[in-house]
């Protein structure tokens, strides 16, 4: 399914070369991005691939999106007046009727967000289970235990807890919460989702994306420089390091021929 079928960002130039965002695309000449069911915009840091996603979701108003800051150069809102000034199409259902608005359930989910989230689940978890164990020495018998953390009383008590204590260590659970955000019938905006993720899950993962797109009736546009994602998606992709903004085969990108050339050049350590 095709969403949001174009964008196009804005044509403006500003006088000023360091005015965000408009400095992130100086220069470059584009076309409006014609979307398929994935499309990753690909590009090395400081590219401008999130600012981009960002935009997007600003422009169409996605749950997640991030209320960018511009410069301090006077009391111009600019991030508002670039999303603003950007334009976008909209596909065509399984029927051939034009789609008059991105499903209700779309999101952008940003990196950080992730690993928030990701923190968030370990905690509760580690607390609830450290709170079971507390009750059961002190003589309770388990089902008590867990009945009392269940409560009111034992919410309130996790609470204070986690107000006093700092942040557990993240683990490899980024795939529980994709499972858990990622639903049928939408469009996504995925900002790097293979963070924290070993190569063998972020492939994973975006096998997963494919079999969503495939049969789930899900878009994605995502962001990502990751060789093990792009050279498994069934993906579009845009070169967001090139001036034009090429369209490229995964295996023509600087970082994927990064990987090539490094093991190539060790190859004899693996035989």
């Amino acid at each position: 399914m095709v969403y949001l079928s174009s964008f196009k960002l804005s044509e403006r130039q500003m006088d000023n070369p360091n005015i965000y965002p408009y400095n992130v695309f100086r220069g470059k000449y584009v076309e409006p991005f014609v979307f398929a069911p994935i499309t990753v915009f690909y590009g090395n840091n400081g590219s401008g691939k999130s600012t981009l996603l960002n935009i997007i979701a600003n422009k169409l108003q996605l749950a997640g999106k991030e209320y960018a800051t511009s410069n301090s150069f006077g009391p111009v809102d600019y991030c508002a007046s670039y999303s603003q000034e950007c334009t976008f199409g909209l596909g065509d259902d399984e029927y051939g009727r034009a789609i008059k608005k991105v499903p209700k359930n779309s999101r952008f989910i940003k990196s950080e967000d992730i690993l928030y989230e990701i923190k968030k689940i370990q905690q509760e978890q580690i607390l609830s289970d450290g709170m079971v164990y507390d009750y059961v020495k002190s003589g309770k018998s388990k089902e008590e235990a867990r009945k009392y953390v269940e409560s009111t009383q034992g919410w309130m008590q996790k609470e204070y807890i986690k107000f006093a204590q700092e942040k557990y260590s993240n683990g490899e659970t980024s795939l529980q919460y994709f499972d858990e955000f990622l639903q049928p019938n939408a469009l996504y905006l995925l900002d790097e989702p293979e963070v924290s993720l070993s190569p063998a899950n972020q492939v994973a993962l975006a096998e997963e994306i494919n079999k969503m797109a495939r049969l789930l009736d899900c878009q994605f546009i995502i962001a990502t420089h990751s060789p093990f994602m792009l050279g498994t998606l069934n993906a579009k992709i845009y070169n967001i390091d090139s001036k034009e903004y090429d369209v490229a085969k995964w295996s023509e990108l600087e970082n994927v021929r990064f990987f090539y050339d490094f093991f190539k050049k060790h190859e004899e350590e693996f035989e």
